[in-house]
């Protein structure tokens, strides 16, 4: 299917054409029964998060044999609490919404950021501090002629951000003022650098402590642009300083870092901002995990971030089980510009929205949040192949893959949810969830090459339900 044809399609469509997959209502007399709300999207992209005639409950107990597993919710397991779903802000992409029309931006944030109407109800956006590679130029917030330096920081600044990250966070704030904000740095300031580059190079240790202070000010900066930060990354993707802006910093350095510099500045300056620690591939659980072991260190920690560009989503829950007071989140997977939407959906449905929540992540981040139509902008040996959950061509919106993936737990599992226990099944992944107002919200994908049909089971009933191969569904009652 062309991309421009990602659009939201009327159910009557559906309808009109046949489409069976889906719930089938039992006999009438379970119409007393709670309410089931059922959002679908199909790989072949047919069906986009659109909302299904609702399935009943029975109270029969099924047939294993002719009505197909069953998945138990149980909602006295409870697990972690979720704070919530969504994406990059990049530069890059607030570039590109700040070039849209007033009213088509409005709109459009609108739809990203609230919960109600049509909105997907996105309730997590992680920030670069600093450029990221999907800006359009490499900047810090105290860059210096070459030979310069500036330890005491007069002359840090955040004018790069004033251009567009601000009035476009300040318009999203305005939606929904209890977003929560993590920030991640891709580089210090290049005069800060062993190789005085944006790319590459480790920090000189006698900047350690300017560093600290460039953390500071920047959460106390934002704060007096009305933009409250949530949580910030020591660094993102440590150990790959191949990108521009990057930097190396090897877990030692980090611990160095953290135990006897971020950490005792933020205390000094009173800063409830959390500390997140790592921020890269989960083949390296080793990295967090020696940090943590350090009483030192540990003491400033809320937590653990990562990334899936290696190792298995499962080693999250590694971290957890040898810390469990420490908090893990998701914070960044791409989707690729070469990738197909059909094996996009089940891998990020599974892996990331189910497989994170599953392994303890409080929240799932894709990267990032918008693009142009030829993947711009990004810096000099940026990513080039990344496409964004909205492709923005001026006014011109084009939904994609990542929209549709975390629309299917955004708009439903708001933050304050706890998840709880549900059968586990490996070919039909699934999460569950209670919400603060008291609503059960579970993500289902049908992990096999055919149609299936399955049972949800709550307490002493059950939903008839089916699925087509490959599709993902959230179910709400």
């Amino acid at each position: 299917m062309p991309v421009s044809t990602r659009i939201f399609r009327p159910l009557a469509l559906l309808l009109t054409l046949g489409w069976s997959a889906g719930c089938q209502r039992p006999p009438a007399e379970q119409a007393g029964e709670a309410v089931v709300q059922f959002w679908l999207t199909t790989p072949d992209q047919s069906v986009l998060f659109q909302a299904q005639p609702a399935p009943d409950w029975a109270t029969a107990r099924p047939d294993a044999a002719a009505d197909g597993p069953v998945l138990t919710i149980d909602d006295q397991t409870t697990y972690q609490t979720m704070d919530g779903f969504g994406y990059t802000l990049t530069g890059g992409s607030a570039e590109l919404l700040h070039a849209m029309s007033p009213p088509a931006r409005a709109a459009l944030l609108r739809e990203l950021f609230s919960p109600e109407g049509a909105g997907i109800g996105v309730s997590y956006l992680r920030l670069s501090l600093g450029a990221s590679d999907l800006d359009a130029a490499v900047f810090s917030y105290d860059d210096l002629p070459a030979g310069q330096t500036d330890p005491s920081l007069a002359r840090f600044s955040l004018a790069p951000d004033r251009v567009h990250l601000l009035p476009v966070l300040r318009e999203i704030l305005a939606i929904n003022p209890d977003i929560k904000l993590l920030a991640s740095p891709w580089s210090p300031p290049a005069w800060m650098k062993t190789n005085g580059s944006s790319k590459g190079g480790s920090l000189r240790p006698e900047f350690y402590s300017a560093y600290a202070q460039y953390f500071v000010k920047y959460v106390q900066q934002m704060r007096a642009e009305g933009v409250r930060i949530e949580a910030v990354t020591v660094q993102n993707e440590p150990l790959h300083p191949g990108n521009n802006p990057s930097l190396l910093m090897p877990a030692e350095q980090q611990a160095e870092f953290v135990k006897n510099h971020l950490g005792p500045a933020f205390e000094k300056a009173k800063l409830d901002t959390k500390i997140i620690l790592y921020d890269h591939n989960a083949d390296r659980p080793d990295y967090p995990l020696s940090i943590l072991r350090d009483p030192a260190a540990r003491r400033y920690v809320a937590g653990t971030a990562f990334h899936l560009y290696a190792g298995p989503i499962e080693a999250l829950s590694q971290v957890h089980d040898a810390f469990p007071d420490k908090h893990i989140y998701f914070t960044e997977q791409w989707v690729g510009s070469k990738s197909d939407f059909a094996e996009n959906l089940p891998w990020h449905v599974r892996t990331l929205l189910i497989g994170a929540s599953r392994n303890w992540a409080r929240t799932v981040l894709e990267w990032n949040l918008a693009a142009d139509p030829g993947q711009n902008p990004h810096t000099p040996g940026g990513c080039t192949e990344c496409r964004g959950a909205l492709t923005l061509d001026g006014n011109s919106v084009t939904r994609e893959d990542a929209y549709y993936i975390i629309a299917h737990a955004s708009k439903f599992v708001r933050p304050g949810s706890v998840r709880i226990a549900s059968t586990a099944s490996a070919t039909l992944p699934n999460v569950a969830f209670r919400t603060p107002q008291g609503r059960r919200v579970v993500i289902v994908q049908n992990n096999s090459p055919s149609f299936q049909s399955f049972r949800l089971r709550y307490q002493d009933r059950w939903l008839p339900c089916s699925l087509p191969a490959g599709a993902a569904a959230t179910y709400v009652w």
